[in-house]
């Protein structure tokens, strides 16, 4: 180690991110500043990962919790020799630059998770650590290891108080993760005042208590970072690690510095005497040829490593072809051919009918996990005869996250980002609202997550209004690049399952019933599943001139085909299970379903109206719910809501 070489370069790599956020009056200069000896060590000497392959399978993962920071990455990815160049640096938070103000996964190579929200970072990396232990016990042999990584992850006050973050961290503890590495960046400072003000907890001691080993070290001591590291490391005790990393923020602007000042960009004002004091020059965005030199050199060392894996994964590969093709991670093109049809006489709520289909996927995709948030015997997901995933055993393929709905959604999240396996997660519909960032964060990086949210209307009856979600089908269909399906019967929870597996570019939320649904044999079990993947379908089709299209989605189809088989011969009725999907069709496509000239429309659902008005159009109806629900018998509640084939009737001979 080369204390003085290390110096240099944290001191330069403070000068670009003060010149970074200078150029753009925005940013957040603080913890670049603050951690610059910690970014030093782990890219040089610590991280074991490689510039020229940055989706090498067993690399160290770091993961930037206090997204806010993000200079810190982007400049230590420069300096490390990842595609993040100079000018890249100078275009920090500029239209369509790869440096925007908060780190995106796969907008920039070497970023491995989208951060910002403050602790989702810290989740994330549980999920990641989780990905990690499954990979080694699932993938590694006696003969050749080819999963040993760490997952590194550098937190800050803000992200210690948030509640996912406390969730993901009793839960690493529980499950024993201690290939997780995480560095408290404990300036005690948050963006408004000193962090004496809103928090006071022992760290070491909560960590302590959450079952991690925690030390404590000055965050600006070169051989203290290193040692902490490497002690965390070699270290496989059953216990997840803490670093706790006394810094100043803001250091190198003594204007600000250790204060509340200098967390945003208020520092960049002194910009020139602040670099002066730095030794560093004044003309901006400088990396002086030692210390270019130095990381080169370092990134070579880590290459040889990286050759050494290669062979040894070449021959895994060929003495375990069967798991190395599992590693490319593909959904069959014949899934569907794989879920055996359902018979015609089914009837069971969609949530049975998902217990189902998951076994039939689980042996498919043997890439597939789901968790759920101690709700197996409700949500009905639990993978037969596929074992747990556990503290002691990481092999199984059902993750139990205990009530834990918000972390178990960022976890999710850590473990799609890693690519190795496909996450699913559930609980009752009710409760979306408790991982609903982690669902909006997976739809903004596009991860193939999938939800399962069963319980899904007032049809849950005697819990009450509480436990009834009229609003929240409604709330996830307005989140960007989320699909939102919701299965009318066995076969379209078969397509939604499909579709969901099919889907790489981002997550889908399988909504699912507790009561019970009719098969709705009108049409074909393929003609359902592929209804799905289109979002909506003729299900059955009027058999005179058409003057009436009903439409509905899940439990509620079911009432508009008897509604139809009682206003005769000119009803058309629409499954419209994903509005996402069938937005994306073509206009073609979309006519057929909803042919423009037919203006009598009428759409139903047990839930709040507002988005049904973009097909029915301003001469249709909606049947909705726009109020909370009722504690009695689901049947009942349906009933006094007007969620039946006698609300249609009324409703369509009220529009004639």
């Amino acid at each position: 180690m080369n204390t003085e070489i290390l110096q240099n370069a944290a001191n330069q790599a403070r000068g670009l991110a003060i010149d970074a956020v200078h150029a753009c009056s925005s940013g957040h200069l603080g913890l670049p500043l603050g951690c610059a000896e910690i970014g030093s060590v782990l890219f040089s000497e610590s991280l074991c990962f490689n510039p020229d392959a940055p989706k090498w399978l067993n690399r160290d993962r770091f993961i930037l919790s206090a997204g806010h920071g993000s200079m810190f990455i982007y400049t230590w990815l420069h300096m490390s020799g990842y595609k993040v160049s100079l000018q890249d640096l100078k275009d920090f938070r500029k239209l369509h630059s790869i440096t925007p103000g908060h780190p995106e996964f796969d907008e920039t190579e070497g970023v491995e998770a989208t951060t910002g929200p403050l602790g989702q970072g810290v989740a994330n990396a549980v999920g990641y650590a989780v990905s990690g232990k499954r990979a080694a016990s699932y993938y590694n042999t006696d003969e050749h290891e080819i999963f040993n990584n760490h997952i590194v992850a550098l937190m800050g006050d803000g992200c210690f108080q948030e509640g996912v973050a406390r969730e993901a961290i009793e839960y690493a503890g529980h499950l024993q993760l201690d290939n997780l590495i995480l560095i408290y960046d404990s300036n005690d400072v948050t963006l408004d005042a000193m962090a004496d003000v809103t928090q006071g907890v022992d760290s070491a001691g909560y960590f302590t208590s959450q079952g991690w080993d925690a030390v404590q070290i000055d965050g600006h001591d070169f051989a203290a970072i290193s040692k902490a590291v490497e002690d965390a490391k070699a270290n496989d005790n059953g216990k997840p690690k803490v670093i706790i990393a006394k810094t100043e923020i803001a250091r190198g602007i003594p204007e600000v510095a250790g204060t509340a000042k200098g967390h945003g960009e208020g520092g960049a004002k002194f910009a020139d005497e602040a670099k002066t004091g730095l030794g560093v020059p004044l003309d901006g965005f400088y990396v002086c040829d030692d210390v270019r030199g130095y990381f080169a050199d370092a990134v070579e060392q880590k290459k040889a490593v990286y050759k050494e894996w290669e062979a040894t994964f070449a021959a895994w590969s060929a003495a375990n072809p069967e798991k190395a093709v599992e590693l490319e991670n593909k959904t069959p093109s014949d899934l569907s051919a794989q879920i055996p049809e359902f018979a015609a006489d089914y009837a069971d709520a969609t949530r049975g009918a998902g217990g189902q289909v998951i076994q039939h996927v689980s042996k498919a995709i043997p890439q597939l996990v789901t968790g759920s948030a101690d709700l197996y015997g409700s949500t009905k997901n639990y993978i037969k005869d596929a074992g747990d995933l556990v503290r002691g055993d990481y092999s199984g393929k059902n993750i139990w996250y205990g009530i834990r709905e918000h972390a178990m959604g960022a976890i999710s999240n850590g473990i799609a980002y890693d690519g190795l396996f496909r996450p699913s997660c559930a609980t009752f519909l009710v409760f979306a609202d408790y991982l609903r960032p982690s669902i909006r964060l997976a739809g903004l990086a596009k991860l193939p997550v999938t939800y399962i949210f069963t319980h899904d209307s007032v049809g849950v009856g005697e819990d009450g209004p509480t436990h009834q979600p009229v609003e929240t089908v409604s709330g996830l269909r307005v989140i960007p690049n989320v699909d939102v399906i919701r299965p009318a019967d066995p076969e379209e929870v078969a397509g939604a399952w499909i579709a969901a597996q099919e889907r790489e570019d981002g997550p889908t939320a399988l909504i699912l019933t507790r009561q019970k649904v009719r098969s709705n044999t009108e049409v074909s079990a393929a003609t359902r599943r592929e209804g799905v993947e289109k979002g909506g379908y003729v299900l059955r089709k009027e058999t005179g001139k058409l003057k009436l299209i009903l439409m509905a989605s899940g439990s509620e189809v079911g009432h508009c085909i008897e509604a139809a088989e009682q206003l005769g011969d000119g009803v058309r009725v629409v499954s419209m299970p994903c509005f996402e999907r069938f937005d994306r069709q073509d206009l073609d496509y979309k006519k057929s379903v909803l042919p423009c000239e037919v203006k009598a429309r009428i759409a139903i659902e047990a839930g709040v109206s507002g988005l049904w008005h973009k097909y029915t159009g301003m001469e249709g109806e909606v049947i909705g719910i726009d109020r909370f629900g009722i504690s009695a018998p689901g049947d009942t509640v349906m009933a006094q809501l007007g969620m039946n084939a006698e609300t249609i009737v009324k409703t369509a001979k009220a529009l004639s």
